[in-house]
């Protein structure tokens, strides 16, 4: 793709880097194949080449964003389906993150929408808050119904409608433990908390500590780590997803120094999309870079980690899983292969929905802010994973647990708790009430 971009312009970092991603784009059209909103939409605008020549024009002429990119930049999910399919290698993550940066920066949003993305920017990315919230939503459930005929007020009976109508206890202690009596020491890692998933389902974290010390690796948890940021630096926030992301390397860092560590594990793969990127993020300021790119070295979803401990391989159990690939696992982070192997090897039959390259919907907030095409993803993927005639749906992300949750009546666990229980840990909670 051809750019004009002035040389004064392109003293901009940020303005560079994107100027170099544009020319890469040579106006193919395969991204459009595995577009989630285009699919769903036929929009050419809510296509990835679409946004990336709205893009274009707006970064190119310096202007304001206006409600049109506003709009079809909003649509997009993030999924990031294109990039596995660009034949010509185009970074459509960075620009978009570059263009959700300009918009906050430059459009000045309706006030309900300025009001909820507020709100959530606010709570989720804080445990206590979001349980506090999520504890205040059964008083306001009854009254998602009317908030939804609304279309200003849509967002807020979205969060009603997918907030768990029963909260799980607060794990009981952190996820620090020592490998199980007489394991040779493996390694030494530590266990990403994060923010939402303590939240909604701690017993996540809880088995792969048991897994993990009963392989015989020392797991330790960090003072002062917490969100990753992902959920604010996909709605432009930069300086809020960029202070999460210092403190999190300064957690990551300390205990590096304490102890060392092979690896910082996370279990919730829209997180490892962004840490892996902390690099990234904080290339420009003298003080992180190269911290943060040696914590992104170290970032690992948990099945990586996993597949490098050489698990023996377990006899059929006879239970059918049918395996969700999350976006931002296969897509952001190329984990394709490992979560499947795993469960396989740990008996289980493991059988693959169609159109598994396609987005459930969930993507962060976008379940919130975009729930009518949410909807729509959501009944295409779980109409795709019933299909395949499973006793449980595995995933290994917990957005998408709870989006796909919200439209079956399947038991919806992370695959870690499959692989802990496979291995002598507990039967996964979900599983026992099915």
């Amino acid at each position: 793709m051809q750019t004009n971009f002035t040389a004064e312009q392109l003293a901009d970092p940020h303005v560079a880097e994107a100027e170099q991603i544009l020319r890469k784009c040579v106006h193919c059209g395969f991204c459009t194949a595995t577009c989630p909103t285009y699919v769903t939409l036929g929009n050419e605008l809510d296509s990835p080449r679409g946004r990336i020549y709205l893009i274009k024009d707006m970064l190119e002429n310096g202007r304001p964003a206006d409600e049109q990119i506003v709009r079809h930049i909003d649509r997009c999910l993030s999924c990031l389906a294109c990039m596995t399919t660009c034949p010509s290698g185009v970074d459509y993550m960075h620009l978009v993150d570059h263009a959700r940066i300009h918009i906050e920066k430059t459009y000045r949003r309706p006030l309900m929408n300025r009001l909820t993305r507020g709100v959530l920017a606010m709570v989720l990315p804080y445990p206590a808050r979001f349980r506090f919230a999520l504890t205040l939503a059964r008083i306001g459930r009854p009254f998602a119904g009317l908030l939804n005929r609304v279309p200003q007020l849509k967002p807020f009976g979205a969060m009603l409608e997918l907030a768990p109508r029963a909260l799980p206890a607060k794990a009981t202690s952190s996820a620090a433990m020592a490998p199980t009596a007489g394991e040779p020491k493996r390694g030494r890692v530590a266990i990403l908390a994060g923010c939402a998933q303590p939240v909604l389902d701690p017993g996540i974290n809880e088995a792969t500590a048991r897994l993990l010390t009963r392989l015989g690796v020392e797991v330790v948890a960090p003072e002062g780590e917490g969100c990753c940021g992902a959920l604010v630096h996909h709605m432009g926030r930069e300086e809020q997803a960029l202070d999460f992301a210092r403190r999190n390397v300064d957690a990551w860092m300390r205990e590096i120094e304490r102890g060392g560590l092979d690896a910082i594990i996370i279990t919730a793969s829209g997180c490892g999309t962004t840490i892996k990127d902390y690099g990234h993020m904080l290339r420009l300021d003298p003080a992180y870079a190269e911290k943060a790119a040696r914590v992104s070295m170290l970032a690992k979803d948990v099945t990586e980690y996993l597949s490098t401990l050489e698990l023996p391989r377990l006899e059929a159990k006879g239970m059918v899983v049918a395996y969700h690939s999350a976006c931002s696992l296969q897509h952001g982070q190329r984990v394709t292969m490992a979560p499947k192997a795993l469960l396989a090897n740990a008996g289980f039959t493991v059988r693959e929905p169609a159109e598994g390259h396609l987005c459930c919907g969930s993507a962060g907030t976008y379940n919130i802010l975009q729930s009518e095409i949410s909807g729509k993803l959501k009944a295409r993927k779980v109409k795709n994973l019933a299909a395949t005639k499973p006793q449980v749906i595995a995933a290994g992300n917990i957005g998408c647990m709870t989006q796909i949750g919200s439209g079956t009546e399947l038991p919806v666990v992370h695959t870690v708790e499959l692989l802990d229980w496979a291995y002598g840990g507990e039967r996964p909670r979900k599983l026992a009430k099915s």
